[in-house]
């Protein structure tokens, strides 16, 4: 964008309200009309121009506009075009010029005033200038709300950070912001001003509802000069608990358990006490069936006497042999006798 020249006279701020005054005519006027209600649109960073479009019923051909642009410090036009301020508005065929700059080092300078003026161009039919009033961006740009609000509960207080509107330069302009802040059933209170992009709200009760909304107010460095913007949407988050909350917590949780698994032992303890027998039912084995039943009831042709006395018949007795040697009364001690057949020893069987 091409930088003003040194000022000339001091500058003459005009309210962007109204309609656009047709300046006279470099060129020769002609049938076609000028662009009418001429509306700067300035938001947070944004800047356009819009008018409504011209036509003519006599011809079909496409209607272009041209917008030029001239300081206050200054007395002549420069086409908007993408040599001065990277975006042609030389030959639109749009009701629109939107010159908004990608950086801060691009577009008008925000702290200067400016006009603009659009005209229609038919083939050979040029219309009359239509006017814009005069802006300063500073001034009269609307300022949305802090962006990217996040909370963060924490014990009996609340962080929140969040984001500028837009980037200014540190040596012209900065935000400071201001909260309005509610218990979700009480009244609302105001905390001022925050030049930090970290806010703590303190002093809140723990485990409450709190609402909150943010605004962003825009100042000049070197002036006394301040721009509202506007309110944020409304948040709500509830704060979080202190050590004694929390220890009161944790003790009422064991003692809930504790009761929970009493009242389910002793539950459980009177039902099979009371129900004791249909328990006993439920949980006995079934009889089961002899072994030569079932036998005979795979198989009703075995008779089923025979099978039951061959398993009772009793088994055959075990007898262990004994052997007994008797020697006769005369045998003397320590004098051997001979031997006589009819002495000899006996043996028997018991």
């Amino acid at each position: 964008m091409r930088r003003p020249p040194p000022p000339l006279l001091p500058p003459l701020l005009v309210l962007l309200s109204g309609f656009g005054a047709a300046a006279p005519p470099a060129d020769s006027l002609a049938p076609l009309p000028a662009p009418r209600n001429l509306k700067v649109h300035l938001y947070n960073a944004q800047q356009a121009l819009s008018w409504e479009p011209v036509s003519l019923d006599s011809d079909p051909r496409p209607v272009v506009y041209q917008v030029q642009y001239k300081y206050s410090t200054s007395s002549n036009w420069y086409d908007v075009n993408k040599e001065d301020s990277k975006v042609d508005c030389t030959n639109l065929t749009r009701t629109e010029c939107d010159f908004t700059a990608n950086s801060l080092s691009e577009g008008f300078p925000w702290r200067f005033n400016i006009s603009l003026r659009v005209r229609a161009k038919l083939g050979p039919l040029v219309s009359a200038w239509a006017t814009a009033p005069w802006f300063e961006h500073y001034r009269n740009a609307t300022i949305g709300p802090p962006e990217n609000i996040r909370v963060t509960p924490k014990e009996g207080s609340l962080i929140i950070r969040l984001s500028a509107p837009f980037d200014v330069p540190a040596s012209e302009a900065y935000f400071v912001y201001h909260v309005y802040y509610w218990e979700k059933a009480g009244g609302k209170q105001v905390t001022c001003c925050f030049r930090s992009n970290f806010i703590t709200l303190k002093d809140l009760k723990p485990l409450r509802v709190y609402c909150f909304q943010v605004k962003a107010e825009l100042c000049l460095t070197k002036e006394n000069i301040s721009r509202p913007g506007l309110l944020s949407n409304i948040s709500c988050s509830e704060t979080a608990a202190d050590a004694s909350v929390k220890l009161q917590q944790d003790i009422l949780a064991v003692v809930t358990t504790f009761l929970v698994l009493l009242v389910v032992v002793g539950s459980c303890l009177f039902l099979v006490l009371k129900y004791r027998g249909l328990v006993k039912h439920w949980f006995h084995s079934p009889p089961s069936i002899p072994s030569q039943i079932e036998e005979y009831l795979k198989d009703p042709d075995q008779p089923i006497l025979d099978a039951l006395d061959k398993d009772s018949s009793p088994k055959d007795d075990a007898w262990d042999s004994v052997s007994i040697v008797t020697f006769p009364e005369n045998e003397q001690e320590g004098c051997p006798q001979s031997a006589d057949p009819s002495h000899q020893p006996t043996e028997g069987v018991l």
